[in-house]
């Protein structure tokens, strides 16, 4: 029997979502089901079931996972040791010499890795890749019974100048990994053969820190779908929006902190693209958290670094993003000033917002949105509540807000909305309008169970030109998943002048390196129609700490100094207004991506379904919306089955299983042929 059906699955805080693409009868189906976070693989599962109608059918299934990130957040890892060299063994806690509080010299960090499990060898790698000392073998494997005997589950094996030269490493790698009784070895020239000690140091110890407790959800993941398919192949989305192999994932877990989010701006970038939108700013609203990324001239925004909190610094390829403690399930309160905060404690998932009747009494974000009848109590996302309380809702924001603000309910409901509204306008204004963007030639995307119901808000905040809420918005970041592409990145320090530069070793080293990436993606056995590679070069002027990434041509026959001067030169010019002249050029990083472009998804399918004829046929209900300060009568309308070129002029909610759209007053939606809803400001 043909296995015809590719899922999507996205892990989020709140809510799992899936959505299942069945390839011979084109039908889409989706399914929101609240995470189960002490074992995440339960609602996994869960809603695999509910979406497939024969797992045997099922061929791929695609998941974006936040264990990598909850881990490292939570501090939820496993217990850890470093073998480093002998005078460094505190790289990981000096950092970059930043601290936790900017404005002051105080505040305590703590790393992953306590002192005594970070030990030190004897070897001696430097710069220029010369072995000064060589690595006493002895040394190591003392070092690493020492680490057992302290119990931990993972090592991390990190040496000086390894980039420059792997010899040491290599050698010590073979040796331990001889020793260590499981597979959790993660050495740093492997994970990240690139210039910088403490970002080496940093990735290398997170990815083995995440290995054990990645590893076995991905075990548990697997076990849980092959009992019911052997077949069924299981892929990982990356943080920088590709895919991977479950194998791959469980040795380079670090590749899979934000992955989800990553998926949702994929997805953003394809819908927006056909609807004719090159330039959108994305926010994903879930229960915990608002993401927003940028997207400009139809290509998504990369980030070779990123902090996942303080002091957690991740030096890998990534989509970037910006998140902030904004979701539907952020708690407001009174801080100690007396002034209104949002987040960033969430009520999450469970218990999840008062209106939800699972014991919590603190009023959230979702609570204010239901108070103001922005959402329909009657029409709950996520299939596990029958009604919402909105009762219950009422009296949390009263005794929280309402009585210490002076306010009356529907008054104080409408300040957590603004105050939530306004944090995630900073979030946007952070990526765009401070980097030199015009928000008027940009188009929001909002997604996630939440995001639809502040869009308006959003577009009158910041000035942006339209918003387009794709046709499930619930699960977009779930959509993502199934059109993600299998994806490779390496990375070589290269660190010469220009000048310098053998073009013959340049061209020779990308044959190499493209080669054996495309065999590790064949490995994965998922189908993809054809192989790309990105190449880019990591330059800069001498004398200058920051870099620039500079794309070779795909015809890397026609390499040469100057045309790589050239191609420096334009995007420097890009970035900065104008190049330096005189001074001598450095390239400090080779940096590939190869690329398995999976089959297309063709976006008019999800239009599909039991279309209404006529707008009247859709209409629900009507309920009160207040808004500034008034009272309004709007529809609610079924979503999904608005006919191409509806016009709906708000107030509205548009309603369906995955989200809630709010048409704000004097706010215009109309659906295109794409089953997207535009909306712009009334004239």
């Amino acid at each position: 029997m043909s296995s015809h059906v590719v899922i999507g699955v996205d892990v989020g805080g709140t809510f799992t979502d899936i959505l299942a693409l069945d390839e011979h009868s084109e039908e889409v189906r989706v399914f929101k089901i609240p995470s189960t976070r002490e074992d995440q693989s339960i609602g996994f599962l869960e809603g695999i079931l509910e979406v497939s109608k024969n797992v045997r059918d099922v061929g791929t299934v695609i998941h974006g996972t936040t264990v990598a990130t909850n881990a490292l957040l939570e501090r939820k890892g496993a217990k850890t040791g470093i073998i480093t060299t002998s005078g460094f063994r505190d790289v990981l806690e000096m950092r970059r010499r930043d601290r936790p509080t900017t404005w002051g010299l105080w505040g305590q960090f703590t790393p992953v890795v306590q002192r005594v499990d970070r030990l030190e060898v004897e070897e001696r790698t430097l710069a220029d890749g010369t072995v000064r000392v060589a690595v006493d073998l002895m040394e190591v494997e003392r070092a690493a019974k020492t680490l057992l005997k302290n119990g931990c589950e993972a090592v991390c094996l990190f040496f000086i100048n390894g980039y420059a030269n792997p010899e040491n490493e290599k050698k010590a790698a073979e040796s331990l990994r001889k020793i260590w009784p499981n597979e959790h070895v993660s050495v740093a020239t492997e994970i990240l053969p690139e210039i910088r000690e403490f970002e080496r140091c940093s990735t290398t110890t997170l990815n083995a820190y995440l290995q054990p407790p990645v590893a076995n959800y991905l075990a548990r993941i697997e076990d849980r779908i092959k009992e019911k398919n052997k077949t069924t192949e299981i892929l990982i989305v990356q943080s920088n929006g590709g895919v991977m192999s479950v194998e791959t994932a469980k040795s380079r877990p670090i590749k899979t902190a934000l992955s989800g989010p990553a998926a949702g701006v994929v997805a953003a970038r394809e819908i927006a693209s056909a609807a004719g939108f090159n330039n959108i700013i994305t926010g994903d609203m879930g229960g915990t958290s608002f993401d927003v990324s940028l997207v400009a001239n139809g290509q998504n925004m990369l980030t070779a670094q990123a902090n996942i909190d303080f002091g957690m610094t991740i030096r890998t390829p990534m989509i970037e993003m910006t998140t902030i403690g904004a979701g539907g399930g952020s708690i407001a309160k009174i801080d100690k000033t007396g002034f209104l905060e949002i987040g960033p404690e969430s009520a999450g998932s469970d218990p999840g917002p008062v209106c939800y009747g699972l014991g919590n009494t603190r009023p959230t974000v979702t609570d204010a949105n239901l108070v103001l009848g922005r959402i329909d109590s009657r029409n709950p996302i996520g299939g596990k509540q029958d009604k919402l309380d909105t009762g219950a809702a009422i009296t949390a924001i009263d005794e929280h807000i309402g009585a210490s603000l002076g306010l009356s309910t529907y008054d104080a409901a409408e300040a957590i909305i603004k105050v939530a509204n306004a944090k995630m306008g900073g979030a946007i204004r952070l990526i765009s309008i401070e980097r030199g963007y015009d928000p008027k030639q940009f188009a929001l995307m909002p997604f996630g169970g939440g995001g639809a119901l502040h869009s308006g808000a959003m577009m009158r905040d910041i000035g942006l030109g339209a918003a387009i809420v794709p046709r499930y918005p619930g699960v977009n970041s779930a959509l993502g998943c199934v059109m993600s592409d299998l994806r490779h990145d390496e990375v070589r320090t290269m660190n010469l002048m220009l000048d310098e530069l053998d073009c013959s070793h340049l061209k020779e080293l990308i044959r190499t390196i493209t080669e054996s990436s495309k065999k590790l993606i064949e490995r994965s056995k998922a189908s993809f129609k054809s192989v790309k590679s990105v190449i880019e070069l990591d330059m800069l002027y001498v004398g200058q700490s920051h870099s620039v990434s500079v794309p070779l041509t795909a015809d890397i026959n026609s390499l040469t100094i100057d045309t790589i001067r050239k191609s420096f030169i334009d995007v420097y010019s890009q970035n900065y207004s104008r190049p330096l002249s005189g001074i001598p050029i450095r390239i400090l990083n080779l940096r590939i991506s190869v690329i398995g472009v999976r089959p297309s998804v063709d976006l008019k399918i999800l239009a599909k379904g039991n279309r209404a004829k006529k707008i009247e046929e859709c209409i629900l209900s009507e309920q009160k919306i207040y808004a500034e300060g008034t009272w309004h009568n709007a529809q609610i309308i079924d979503r999904l089955r608005l006919p191409e070129g509806s016009l709906i002029h708000g107030p509205a909610l548009l309603v369906q299983g995955d989200a809630t759209i709010y048409v704000d007053p004097k706010i215009t939606a109309r659906t295109d042929k794409f089953g997207n809803i535009i909306m712009t400001e009334e004239n």
